[in-house]
């Protein structure tokens, strides 16, 4: 731990401790452990309980950022000897660098690590999947396991339409700023599984999904594309996403266009049905966390520390990265000007427009907020943007913002961190943070400034989790929430 000079804590220390306590409290394995529970021959899945010896087969099926961490959590609560006596088995897609050895459930290498997009090992495994479901009977139980990230790790293009045609669909609508609800209401009608293929696949009695939620609000179809939960959204819908954002000009196949057209006139296509042709087998679905868990633990943690803490989990969409980092930086000067809260723990999920390829640089949504807020609290009052005078960064300010999957952008850091130390670095170097930010290129920023955090895989997912500490003199020690108007932009 750093301490200042003058004998206490440094801010940096105590933001990273209370990010580190939001993530603890989302660990996949402990909140399957949280759900599911064995007594005897009873399973009880949520509140629902399941005679186990009535039960053939159980099978595990699904894919996510935090599927790793989901099996050994599933795997402890089932225990050995159901292991043994149903033949639990199943295969779950995960990034490459989340597979380790399991008991019964396979850890499929879907992509690789850092390359958020569909590959041909995540087509192979997902067809592997389907077709495990397919060969269930009445008196079998599937459990899928899906988090944040699944769209990507789950991939089943609809016949017509191939692998790169989806990766170039979701390249195009991600560089034009388009959201993970935008995002998926293409995606879900250009494959097999999303948008409830895997249920109407499934031939089992029962399915029961268990989800860490990624999106905000929990909106169950939308998380890893809802492949439990029937699809709501229409290929007109779609089709008005790609027009929105420009289709012709992003580089949207012109075959993505044409499938959705003829979907949208009433054309059939291959989309995965129930074996038998009848209703698929009944589905439980459990969101067994969200930012909101991570959020109000992040809070706790905060309080145990000492500080006064405000706390808000963003329920809908937010905006543009920059603008909820000038927000960010907006309260860090209301809470050094102003008696109250000295903690601010946000949750949520920005986008990030990008420049085009030729003048883009490395970055994510989490590293381009925190330079964002930098540029506002280090920019003179009525300033143009001339980066020749600058105000000095507050000396009792961090700003902190990471991703809970240890993933931000392309990149192997999960975020960044400001504070006087990164400041002092800007200034040495003589860096240019407002034409870092211009062209998307936080990643080399905060790697020359020493800001960059980075975590590795955390086999869990629950959007980003943001904290911002001030110190005033005496207003350490204080502890118990107070009120503050958080109006996060959304």
């Amino acid at each position: 731990m750093t301490f200042s000079d003058d004998g206490r804590r440094s801010l940096r220390d105590d933001a990273w401790r209370i990010w580190r306590a939001g993530l603890e409290a989302v660990r996949a394995d402990r909140l399957v452990e949280r759900f599911v529970r064995r007594d005897g021959d009873l399973l009880s899945i949520g509140d629902e309980a399941v005679d186990l010896r009535r039960v053939g087969r159980v099978v595990v099926v699904g894919g996510g950022k935090a599927g790793a961490g989901m099996v050994v959590g599933l795997e402890r609560a089932l225990g050995e000897e159901v292991l043994a006596r149903h033949r639990v088995e199943g295969l779950v897609n995960v990034p490459a660098d989340c597979v380790h050895a399991t008991q019964a459930i396979r850890l499929h290498a879907a992509r690789p690590p850092g390359v958020n997009e569909p590959r041909a090992e995540g087509v192979a495994g997902t067809a592997a999947m389907l077709e495990l479901v397919a060969g269930l009977a009445e008196t079998d139980v599937c459990i899928a396991l899906l988090s944040g990230g699944g769209s990507a790790l789950l991939p089943a293009p609809v016949e017509g339409i191939s692998l790169d045609d989806k990766i170039a669909v979701t390249r195009a609508l991600s560089a034009a700023g388009a959201n993970i609800a935008e995002l998926n209401a293409v995606r879900k009608q250009l494959s097999r599984v999303k948008g409830g293929g895997l249920a109407r696949a499934c031939a089992a009695g029962r399915l029961f999904a268990l989800i860490v939620s990624d999106v905000l609000g929990d909106p169950l179809d939308v998380i890893a594309s809802g492949p439990t939960v029937e699809n709501s959204s229409t290929p007109a819908e779609a089709l008005a996403v790609l027009e929105r954002f420009g289709s012709e000009q992003a580089g949207i196949p012109r075959s993505v266009v044409k499938f959705l057209e003829r979907q949208a006139a009433g054309e059939p296509h291959d989309r995965t049905r129930s074996p038998s042709g009848e209703a698929p087998c009944r589905a439980t679905n459990l969101v067994i966390g969200n930012n909101a868990t991570a959020v109000d633990a992040a809070g706790m943690e905060a309080e145990r520390l000492g500080y006064r803490h405000a706390m808000h989990a963003a329920a809908t969409l937010e905006g543009q990265a920059e603008e909820v980092g000038r927000h960010l930086a907006q309260m860090a000067l209301r809470m050094l000007s102003t008696d109250g809260p000295d903690c601010l723990v946000t949750g949520g999920e920005p986008v990030v427009k990008l420049v085009p390829p030729e003048h883009r640089g490395l970055g994510g949504r989490n590293q381009q907020l925190v330079l964002a807020a930098y540029v506002a609290l280090t920019r003179p009052p009525n300033s143009m943007g001339s980066c020749e005078v600058r105000s000095p960064f507050p000396a009792d300010a961090v700003l902190l913002s990471a991703g809970t999957d240890g993933e931000d952008g392309p990149t192997d850091a999960a975020g960044a961190v400001v504070d006087a130390a990164v400041a002092a670095a800007v200034l040495e170097r003589r860096l240019d943070a407002a034409d870092y930010l211009a062209r998307n290129d936080a990643y080399h920023f905060f790697a020359a400034t020493g800001g960059l955090l980075k975590t590795g895989p955390t086999h869990t997912n629950v959007c980003d989790l943001r904290v911002v500490l001030v110190r005033r003199g005496g207003s350490r020690g204080r502890s118990g929430q107070a009120a503050m108007d958080v109006a996060i932009v959304e």
